[in-house]
Parts: structure tokens; sequence; C-alpha cells
């Protein structure tokens, strides 16, 4: 950042940050910049998940500022004040105290009154700040809805707040044919059609409703002004604990229920709201996890092995030593973890990846070959078909005496490895310095409400990795409920599930975590086309009686 010089001297700046309307990746390349220079984050309850992500450890974030929900059913009344003036007095006092503050609101500052009113503030104190704008929840909530606001043949489009919209406000956007996006509440938006339908809008006028947009707690219904309350009703989310949840409603033609038929996107994904288990370390998950979301899922990453140092320590320094000084012609890693564990080693000793030099590296799959170039070592051999030793050793060149000056092989490993790679290339006539570079247990039990979750249905999904991931997580946690899909890597992972009482849903055609979250992606959209071929609305599994359901296999 390049905050403006303050006012007076010790007074730092306020950045008023507009956080978008609930996904995490719409907020902007400037957004993300001005809270990793914040001292201090003042958010909207609503968008503190979302933005203090991105702020240093150790910075002071603070859910503060006039409560969305609440305030949603209508105009503000004297009982706000206090908030806003308390909101106010705190983004100032740490302002005064020199800090960078962050002020973050749900969509966009410039049309957040609240923070208006705060940036007044701001400006009669002589307290510099700025704006980063963000994208207003009236725009980006229809566009995950697949309902866009306007096309070459109409260009006017009405905003309106229906918390603070007069006589007037209605008979203008009512009188007219321009698409209106209404902001209001689940209990709001009927009142909100009616008025619209009183000023002169056609009750049969199409009509979308967006509650949670842009999260995969996202939900829409089609209707129209006259059908919206009962549509509401029949799908049971009104009356409702929740219906002062704020809405985006789209009146006019680009609503209609066929054009979001072909437009709607998010909704649509194969995985849209699924809660998957991921039974990995959040190392390991990450980009399992990175996939899952771009179909839609909600992962829930839930360690079923701890990784630790070996026992004796010894036989792994030996190694790294012979490493440098020439002792290997290779060496092979067949894990993101023996990765980890080897370059723990180097930075304990000083080293870099320059220490490869003159050796060539085997990656046993895609995954533990990026966590190397990560590290700074371009893989040699990479297997070409099968992500697995078998595959590793199918592409493995015997040794030549003639063209390999050193006999010898690195194979840093956990301690209960299979022999599979280490006869491999003992037949392919080399030698083998089979080295335990870290053990594996069983991790601690997740907390009590993911443990009932996964015994008691509360999973759409759970992805198996191995054999050790099935064993570890009954063991921890107890048997998934059988609604939860049930997919794993490979035959050997699924003999051992079966094993344990589950029925396997989703079998990978590769032995590869991405190809494992693109099968059961797969799975998702033809369980989808299936629902609406059959009339049936699209659920989760979750969401469903237990049942007879199709075995899939890739």
């Amino acid at each position: 950042m390049n905050p403006t010089a303050p006012n007076h001297p010790g007074c730092g700046q306020v950045t008023f940050l507009g956080a978008g309307p609930g996904d995490p990746g719409l907020l902007t390349l400037r957004a993300v910049e001005a809270l990793a220079a914040a001292d201090v984050l003042i958010a909207d309850p609503d968008v503190l998940d979302v933005v203090r992500t991105h702020v240093r450890p150790g910075v002071a974030a603070d859910a503060q500022g006039a409560p969305q929900h609440a305030e949603a059913d209508g105009p503000s009344n004297s009982a706000d004040v206090p908030v806003l003036r308390d909101t106010a007095n705190l983004v100032m006092a740490a302002a005064r105290g020199g800090k960078r503050v962050v002020r973050a609101v749900v969509g966009d500052p410039g049309l957040d009154g609240y923070a208006a009113d705060e940036m007044l503030a701001c400006a009669a104190e002589g307290i510099v700040f700025e704006v980063v704008p963000g994208i207003a929840a009236a725009v980006g909530v229809p566009a995950y809805a697949g309902v866009p606001l306007r096309d070459a043949r109409n260009a006017d489009v009405r905003f309106v707040d229906a918390r603070t919209a007069d006589e007037r406000c209605w008979s203008e956007v009512g009188s007219s044919d321009a698409t209106a996006v209404v902001s209001a509440t689940l209990e709001t938006v009927a009142a909100a059609a009616g008025e619209l339908v009183a000023a002169g809008r056609k009750p049969d006028t199409p009509l979308t409703v967006t509650v949670a947009g842009t999260t995969t707690r996202q939900r829409t219904w089609s209707a129209t002004l006259g059908s919206i309350a009962q549509v509401l009703k029949s799908a049971k989310v009104l009356p409702s604990p929740q219906g002062a949840q704020p809405v985006i409603a789209v009146v006019g033609e680009r609503g209609a229920a066929d054009r979001r038929d072909q437009l709607s996107w998010f909704e649509s994904k194969p995985l849209f709201g699924w809660k998957v288990l991921v039974p990995r370390t959040k190392e390991q998950a990450a980009s399992l996890s990175d996939q899952l979301r771009s179909y839609g899922a909600v992962p829930s990453e839930v360690p079923t092995i701890a990784v630790e140092p070996p026992r004796t320590p010894q036989q792994m320094e030996r190694a790294v030593k012979g490493l440098v000084t020439g002792r290997y012609e290779w060496i092979a890693f067949t894990s993101v973890n023996a990765v980890k564990a080897v370059r723990e080693k180097f930075e304990e000793y000083g080293l870099d990846a320059r220490a490869f030099a003159g050796i060539k590296v085997a990656a046993v799959g895609e995954q533990t070959a990026r966590s190397l170039v990560d590290f700074g070592v371009k893989p040699d051999l990479v297997p070409s078909g099968e992500q697995s030793a078998a595959g590793l050793l199918e592409d493995w060149p015997p040794y030549d005496p003639v063209f390999d000056p050193i006999d010898r092989v690195f194979l840093p490993r956990a301690d209960i490895a299979t022999e599979t790679l280490v006869a491999g290339l003992i037949e392919l006539g080399w030698e083998v310095d089979d080295v335990t570079a870290y053990r594996t247990v069983r991790a601690s039990p997740p907390p009590a409400e993911t443990r009932e979750a996964i015994k008691g249905g509360g999973f759409d999904a759970v992805l198996f990795t191995s054999s050790s991931t099935v064993r570890n997580l009954v063991g921890i946690a107890g048997k998934p409920h059988n609604v939860t899909v049930i997919a794993c890597i490979g035959p050997a992972t699924a003999k051992t599930a079966e094993e344990h009482g589950l029925r396997v849903d989703v079998l990978s055609p590769e032995p590869s975590v991405l190809k494992l979250a693109e099968a059961l992606a797969d799975f998702g959209a033809a369980r989808r086309q299936a629902a609406l071929e059959n009339g049936d609305p699209v659920t989760r599994p979750s969401e469903r009686r237990p049942g007879s359901r199709r075995r899939a296999r890739s």
C-alpha cells in the first residue's frame, strides 16, 4: 500500500473496503493488498471470515457494524444509532493511534449507508481514508444466479432497497419496464413484489429470488410477482426463523425461468453444496480441496494420519550427507511427505535445492512432482502411465555400469511403506538405501460435531485415498452413514472400505486424487441429470432418505 500522508503527525489511515457478496474469490487484488497491510481489521459480521484470512497473524480482527440481517426488515431506527456510533469511534480511535485500519463491509462501500456515515466522521476528524470498491451484492448475486440484468434490447436497470424505498420510488419503478433489482429479505420480498404490482407491474412479470448469493448455500427460486409468496411457502422456506436473511430479487423478463435453465452456471455445478469429507492432512488435501471447490463442493479436511519424525534419525542424517557427497545416482520420492522430510533435513543443514546437482530425481506421481518443483527441483522421471510405485518401475531404467557411474538409489519413505518399489529396483540391478524418513501414526479424533456429522449422514461424500485412510477414519470417528457417497482411489482401497461395511459408489479410473475428485463430480452430474429427467428436485445425498444407490465405476 501507498497511503496518502495523514493530515497531522501520528495519525494512521482508514481503508473502507468492499468485501463483495460472500464468495471469498470475489475479493479484488487491491482488497487483498490492503488487508495484508492492515494493523486493525473491523468487519461486518457477514464478511469477517471472508477477509480475515488475508491479514497478518496477530492483527486484531473484530466483527462490528450494523447487523445486516436484523435491519433488513424495515427502516433504520434509533436503536441502530449506538451501533453505528460505536463502530465509527472504534475506527477513528485506531486511526488516531497511528494504525492502518481496514473497515470491511458487505458488497461495495459506495452502496453502504453506514460506511458513508463513517467516512464523514473520519473526514470531520481530519483522518485520511481511502475506498477500495467491491462487487455489490445487487450485481454479483444475479450473476451467480444466472440472471443477466441487461441485454442488447434493454439497458435500463433500477436498484431498489426495500428497507428505505418510499411510495415515489415504488411508483417510478413499478410504472417502468426496467429490470428492477430489489434488496430485501425472505420475509419482505413478497411485500416488495406487492408494491410493484400496486404501482403498475403485471402480476405475471417474472421474478427470481436468491438467498446466500455467491456462496455454496445459494438458492434461487423462479416465480412471478403474483406467485412469489406461494412459491416460498410451497418450498417450505417461509415461515421460518431464517426469514430475516437478505435476498436479491430480480424483476423482469431476464429472470424468466426458461432463461435460468440455460444460464444457471453456479447452482448447476455437479457437486454444488455437497459437503465432502477429505480424510487427509491440510497440506496433502490442498489441491484436492481446490478441485472439489471448482465443482461446487464444500470440502472438510479431517486428518486421519499424523506424520512424525523417525524414532532414530541417524539413518536419515547419513543418507542426506551421502546425497551431498555423491553416494547416490538417484533419489526417489514416493510421497509429498517424503519431499517435506528431506526438505526439512536440508534446511537443518543449511542446504537448498542446489544439493541435488548431478543426481537424478524421480517422483511417484504428479502431486509429488509438484512439491519438488515448489522446492526448486524438476524431477527427471515421473511415471508416464499409472501414478504409483508400479508405474514408476515401468519407466525406471535398468542399471547400466557403462552409463551409470554409481549404482545406488536413495529411497526416503514412510515406516509402513510397501516393498514393491525396493524389490523392483533391486531386480533392475540397483542397490537401494531404503530409509525411514518419517513415521505415520493415527491422528487424534476430530471434534465431536464432526464425528456426529460422519455417523449421522451430515456429509454428502467421503473421498478415501488409501486403505489406511479408511481404517483410520473408522477408528477415530466411526463409519460414515449409509446415505454418504463413498469414493475410493483404487481397488485395494475399495476392498478395505467394503471390509469395513461400506458400499463403494465411485471408483477412480486411475490412482490419482484429482481423477478421484473428477469421478465424484461425474457421479454427481449423472445424479443431478437423473433427477431432472424424472422431474424430481435436485437434492444432495444428505438430504435424502437411505435407499438404493447407483454403483458408479469409471
